[in-house]
């Protein structure tokens, strides 16, 4: 696609989303959420494929969930959940949030990225909400597999005493996370946490907090190009 098919294709969709983003309490406005959900953010895939799994003790990760997996989920006795996404125009955040409303589970937003480490600011605002969302917890982003997955390692290494070799199992194939790719940077940053350990015993908490330099993890790493055009082009992640 061109980049004038391009740009013309984002301005009518910016169009159509301020057309309905407003009236979610409308028939109309929800069915249009429903089909911004399903076929612009993907959401026909996740109803086939829910890439759902345990952390740890009250600790769930997952793709984007709609409604009706937000029912089941508070069917489960489900109390928060975090959305890695942040607050957006999506459809499905915007059903996301209603069903959440609607049922009385808390959701809070924080904005994760897949190809780019945390700053340290933004890792104590995680380990805040980990501390206070109340338990069972889902986490999710789009596809389950990036941010899920970090933000998976981080509560893992913040909040319990699992090694970072178990941890960084939160991203992994499984979930369909490639470290080979932009993305193999939130590998890096723990696997530079492990070989610091390693030599120092430090703990994960006292490094994030004293030693980590996002920067330069981020100016050190290089992403396989293919794995990247996987990732990028034909996945299309976030």
């Amino acid at each position: 696609m061109s980049g004038k098919k391009r740009s013309y294709f984002a301005r009518r969709m910016r169009a159509w989303k301020r057309g309905w983003t407003g009236s979610m309490d409308t028939p109309r406005g929800r069915r249009n959420a429903w089909i911004d959900m399903m076929v612009f953010d993907h959401g026909a895939f996740r109803a086939v494929w829910r890439n759902l799994h345990r952390v740890h003790d009250g600790v769930w990760r997952s793709n984007q969930p709609d409604p009706r997996m937000i029912g089941r989920l508070a069917r489960r006795g489900f109390r928060s959940v975090l959305n890695l996404r942040g607050e957006n125009g999506y459809g499905s955040y915007l059903l996301e949030k209603q069903a959440c409303a609607a049922l009385g589970l808390e959701l809070a937003d924080i904005r994760m990225h897949s190809r780019q480490l945390p700053e340290v600011w933004k890792v104590r605002q995680l380990d805040a909400l980990f501390a206070r969302l109340e338990k069972p917890l889902l986490m999710h982003c789009k596809s389950g597999a990036d941010r899920a997955g970090i933000a998976s390692a981080l509560y893992l290494l913040l909040h319990t005493d699992v090694p970072v070799a178990e941890a960084k199992k939160q991203l992994s194939a499984r979930y369909l996370h490639f470290r080979g790719s932009k993305t193999g940077v939130l590998d890096y940053m723990l696997d530079t946490y492990e070989a610091v350990a390693a030599e120092t015993g430090v703990s994960f908490r006292e490094w994030v907090y004293t030693e980590y330099d996002q920067k330069a993890l981020m100016a050190s790493y290089r992403a396989s190009a293919a794995s990247s055009f996987l990732v990028d082009r034909i996945l299309q992640r976030e």
